[in-house]
């Protein structure tokens, strides 16, 4: 007698129908109740209840089938080469290529074309067009992707963002109505889509010049056969070829007229003017904005402000859940990356190696005065006229040391890398406690999404403009510096929770890990950064410049950097953190993290 439940069965037929959409047959589709997303050939949908509620059902469905649509019609690399470097010209592009990719995939399929429909709906939901009350709250990538999915499927906009969108289509149409227009005739070509798409986006006047990112020089990160530019765009280029990236399936809040006020030409002393490039390894619609921008955006008197803190917490993981849950996460966390372990391991050793290589003791002998040298007395009874011999402990170059990893917890290291990032904390904490270094593991992300409670004060209070940093931030600390690791161990687990990783505020981040690190005694402190992007926060771009975190964030870096003794250095996952931090090295592949961090600190600790 077959076991086998109606939800059991729903779930076998869409991870089969999956499969089929995507024309890959390694595709797994799992279940969360956190947001849909998709890494790699890795696809995670709503669950829908027991009972198979027709509009749950419907929800799964649509998720199930975008992420194979696009598995199967989308060329990660292709769209990072072509895409431009501004932040909301990229989050506009992202979100005309999602379109195109559900209109060509559904084409013939009126079930896919339902259930996208009903996914769609349930993104519409959260995103600021269905609550915008003027042109300024509509995020212009949401509105322009609704056009370019009415173009090519014939499809109406849902209800519920027609306001919204209304109060942008004219001047969107008056604008750029032709290139509307043209997108279907390449609905089949991603990249002539992508050179119609990048003059709509010239034509809303989101990017400047003639020619498309890779046809220009760009600094040389798209010309690979010319030698004079190879050395300004090798990290460019390098962060275009890489595989899938992780994609989420999170509303742009971000606004072109917003950034009326940003392009300032004012440019700081302690910053260089550099080119725009593409942000991150990303490359969905619906993927959290990851500016890159040149430094020159950035001004002097910029003033960041808070909307309020009273929602926010620095917590320990041991109270965000229970005891026996720290200890099932672990464990899941540890089976997970078994392999990943001893690789690992093997650096850490050789860390520790040259570590207690730099805290050997070693002595002068032959003293007037300091320790008797008991080695020497036999001297003394051969010839008792021989004075006493006395040894001197000479000082060593290792100062005392406390080391903090500052861990992104945001929604877009979900997956792989955030388990990585775990793992690899743990093994340099160990191998660092062995050597007498103190470690400090924290973690850092919001307590919602799209604001939070912060959001609803701001909103209670009249909608004041600019109201500065609009979310609840949560600041974990997952291992204190002088908490053994054993007592800590279980607490890393807390990072493979459901619901943990959203937004990331980075700067304010960056500043609660530095206060913690100015508080200690110890001669040298070090602060390492491990993070997969820019700061992102939608309720905050909704209502604020789109550059406005992350020009926070190089503020607290470049007074960190220029007048801390904190000694600051960053490792970036699939993302190009050199443009913010002095000392930083960026990675394609999760999997290098473990030896990047260790290589890190071991050249911090050889220069010192």
């Amino acid at each position: 007698m077959s076991t086998e439940t109606p939800l059991d069965r729903f779930k076998a037929v869409l991870g089969g129908t999956a499969r089929v959409l995507a024309d890959e047959p390694e595709v797994e589709l799992a279940y969360t109740a956190d947001a849909p997303v998709q890494s790699g050939k890795h696809i995670k949908v709503p669950m829908p209840a027991r009972g198979l509620p027709a509009d749950q059902v419907a929800e799964a469905r649509g998720f199930a089938d975008g992420f194979a649509l696009r598995l199967k019609h989308h060329n990660v690399a292709l769209h990072l080469k072509t895409a431009p470097a501004e932040a909301v010209a990229r989050a506009v592009f992202d979100a005309v290529e999602g379109a195109r990719v559900e209109a060509l995939g559904s084409r013939g399929y009126a079930g896919v074309c339902a259930n996208l429909d009903r996914a769609l709906e349930t993104r519409l939901r959260a995103d600021p067009i269905t609550r915008a009350r003027s042109r300024d709250e509509v995020p212009l990538s949401t509105a322009v992707s609704l056009l370019v999915r009415e173009r090519l499927t014939g499809r109406a906009v849902p209800d519920t963002a027609g306001a919204g969108l209304a109060m942008v289509r004219d001047w969107i149409e008056e604008r750029a109505g032709g290139d509307l227009d043209a997108l279907g005739l390449a609905i089949d070509d991603q990249a002539g889509f992508a050179h119609l798409a990048m003059k709509l986006l010239r034509d809303l006047d989101l990017v400047e010049g003639d020619l498309l990112p890779d046809e220009a020089d760009k600094g040389g990160n798209d010309d690979e056969g010319t030698d004079e530019q190879q050395d300004q765009g090798d990290d460019s280029d390098q962060s275009g070829e890489q595989g899938d990236g992780q994609i989420e399936q999170r509303g742009q809040t971000t606004d072109a007229d917003q950034q009326d006020g940003d392009g300032t030409q004012s440019q700081e002393e302690s910053f260089d003017e550099a080119d725009g490039e593409p942000g991150d390894a990303g490359d969905d619609a619906m993927l959290p904005v990851r500016p890159n921008r040149p430094f020159g955006d950035l001004t002097g008197q910029f003033d960041y402000k808070l909307w309020t803190t009273q929602f926010d917490e620095v917590v320990a993981a041991t109270e965000l859940c229970d005891a026996e849950e720290l200890a099932r996460l672990r464990s899941y966390l540890d089976q997970q990356l078994v392999h990943l372990q001893g690789a690992v391991t093997k650096l850490a050793n050789r860390l520790q190696r040259r570590l207690m290589a730099q805290q050997n003791r070693s002595w002068d002998f032959d003293q007037d005065e300091g320790l008797l040298d008991a080695a020497r007395l036999a001297r003394i009874i051969i010839n008792p006229m021989q004075s006493l011999s006395y040894k001197v402990e000479r000082e060593t170059d290792f100062k005392d040391t406390v080391v903090t990893l500052l861990i992104d917890n945001s929604g877009s290291m979900r997956g792989r890398p955030i388990s990585i990032a775990a793992i690899s904390a743990d093994i340099l904490a160990r191998t660092l406690e062995r050597c007498g270094v103190k470690t400090e593991i924290l973690g850092f992300t919001t307590r919602a999404w799209k604001g939070g409670q912060a959001r609803e004060s701001w909103l209670a209070a009249g909608r004041p403009p600019q109201p500065g940093r609009l979310n609840d931030i949560r600041h974990i600390v997952y291992k204190q510096a002088d908490e053994p690791w054993r007592r800590a161990k279980t607490s890393l687990g807390l990072m493979m929770r459901e619901g943990l990783l959203k937004e990331n505020i980075d700067g304010e981040a960056l500043m609660w890990a530095h206060s913690r690190l100015i508080a200690r005694r110890e001669d040298r402190r070090i602060l390492m950064v491990i993070s997969d992007g820019a700061p992102v926060d939608d309720s905050t771009l909704s209502v604020n410049s789109g550059s406005y975190l992350e020009r926070h964030l190089r503020q607290v870096i470049g007074w960190i950097e220029t007048r801390s003794p904190v000694e600051l250095c960053a490792i970036g996952i699939g993302h190009d953190v050199t443009r913010y931090y002095a000392r930083a090295v960026t990675i394609m592949d999760a999997e290098q993290l473990g030896g990047t961090m260790i290589e890190q600190l071991a050249r911090l600790f050889d220069a010192a």
